[in-house]
């Protein structure tokens, strides 16, 4: 089919993907060429249909994904015949089929696959290619890759425009479509998260895209605005540290500031498609040390002005929220599992939990609405704890900065922790049976080359590492205050 242009929707599909970033672009005959393809590549492979029409930017998105080695395009376009529908759950595809029930979206005609599902994509291409043709082959080949049970992600178009053309009808309407848009304007708005938190919302990234954009423009990397992001969060621990009106005012501005370069460094990435481990893994370590600085200061001033369990509250919130981080991770990696799994047929849908899963299926679905931001907001995220603190710092001290943070986190982890609970024990997934633990641990070089520590546990060792560190703390107060235990003051 000419596209308006005059040339094929296979060359200009070809085309698109070199801009998008795709080295080797070849024409497959049909599927059992592909999978010989597969068989010799050393590297992620994209697979597309001709006739599918998007924005540059929707194929760069989609080869550059970090969500997943293997990403599938899933559209809202009406089914067809032949298409494959979707359904996903926590943004994995867990079922593909042309008649399937409960669909989310149809596939899109395009995914990558990660090297360590190449073995199932030729094993796919191979079984749909003696398969009775029915519909497009890169749909076929999509639900037998997902029929093999390959864990494959949703990537999901807002903004930009992708649509599978049939008639010349559709391809211009396709066209008019993506003329209609500005792709740097519609990316750099999609560098902002989907769903977020209230006050990010609505007091960030009503205005953190331009300073993003500020950021691309000087060539800064991610890296580099965290980093950053790390020193206002250390000088407004400082400031909390120092006390006076003045230093309190100006280090809850600073903290805020903080908290904005925070959010644009992940926007930073998603916008320029920089991506890497490294980055993510500085972007956690750097929340925490962030927080634990500015609880640490806040410890500092309150006892410098006159309360003795200051440093006693510090430690508590830094407790408190590490316990938090480590439920938070092990309950996403409980759900995305249980995504995955088929549920007992006794206990699908039946029991409070199942009624507490489906209500907040109903409340996340309800974007926008005052039991979605109350559920959002009630387990105080990150966001709302900068405010908080930064207010609180502000306005009353450190003393009641560090209470209203305990008081807050406590009854958040109250909430999920009664609620994750009870929707676990419907989920029925014994995740510790399932889920290698190595892919959740920060293991170092001590563990990684002494099997022998293995068998320990991490548990095990991690309260071992933590004595050192709890010795030294307990010295140092000490010391401080006065040389003897007699003499010990918070």
């Amino acid at each position: 089919m000419p596209t308006s242009t005059g040339e094929s929707l296979a060359d200009r599909l070809t085309a698109q993907w070199r801009r998008a970033g795709v080295d080797e672009v070849r024409a497959v005959a049909d599927l059992a060429e592909l999978a010989a393809l597969v068989d010799t590549a050393t590297g992620p492979v994209v697979v597309s249909g001709a006739d599918l029409v998007a924005h540059t930017a929707v194929l760069r998105h989609l080869r550059t994904s970090p969500v997943g080695s293997t990403v599938a395009l899933v559209l809202t376009d009406p089914p067809a015949d032949g298409r494959v529908a979707v359904r996903e759950e926590r943004g994995q595809v867990v079922a593909a089929g042309p008649d399937l029930a409960d669909a989310t979206g149809v596939f899109g005609g395009a995914l990558r696959v990660g090297v360590g599902d190449l073995p199932a994509l030729a094993a796919a291409a191979r079984a749909a290619a003696v398969a009775p043709a029915a519909g497009p082959a890169v749909d076929r080949l999509f639900a037998a890759l997902t029929a093999l049970g390959t864990l494959t992600f949703a990537h999901r178009v807002r903004l930009l425009v992708a649509h599978r053309v049939g008639d010349t009808a559709g391809l211009h309407a396709a066209e008019a479509a993506l003329a209609g848009v500005d792709e740097d304007r519609a990316e750099l708005r999609l560098s902002v998260k989907e769903r977020d938190d209230f006050f990010t919302t609505y007091f960030v990234s009503t205005w953190s895209p331009y300073v993003t954009k500020a950021c691309a423009r000087l060539r800064l990397s991610p890296t580099a605005v965290t980093m950053i992001s790390v020193l206002f969060a250390a000088v407004a621990a400082v400031l909390f540290g120092v006390g006076g009106r003045p230093a309190l005012v100006a280090g809850g501005v600073l903290l805020y500031l903080g908290f904005v370069l925070d959010c644009v460094d992940g926007q930073l990435a998603r916008y320029t498609r920089h991506f890497s481990a490294w980055g993510g893994w500085l972007d956690t370590m750097a929340d925490r040390a962030k927080e634990y600085l500015v609880y640490a200061g806040l410890g500092f001033g309150a006892t410098a002005a006159g309360f003795r369990l200051g440093w006693a509250l510090a430690i508590a919130a830094m407790t408190l929220q590490t316990v938090r981080h480590m439920t938070d991770a092990w309950y996403g990696v409980l759900h995305d599992e249980a995504a995955r799994r088929p549920r007992p047929a006794a206990g699908a849908g039946s029991g409070i939990g199942g009624m507490l899963n489906a209500a907040s299926t109903r409340v996340q679905a309800d974007t926008g609405s005052v039991s979605y931001w109350l559920k959002r907001t009630v387990v105080f995220p990150i966001g709302e704890r900068w405010a908080l603190i930064a207010l609180t710092a502000a306005l009353f001290g450190p003393t009641v900065s560090l209470v209203a943070v305990l008081v807050w986190g406590s009854l958040a982890f109250a909430y999920t922790g009664a609620l994750r609970t009870l929707r676990a024990r419907w989920m029925w997934v014994p995740v510790l049976d399932t889920v290698d633990a190595t892919l959740h641990r920060d293991d170092g070089p001590l563990a990684t080359r002494m099997p022998v520590l293995r068998p320990v546990g991490p548990l095990t060792l991690a309260v071992v590492g933590a004595l050192g560190p709890a010795v030294l703390l307990v010295a140092a107060l000490v010391a401080a205050g006065g040389g003897g235990a007699g003499g010990l003051r918070w």
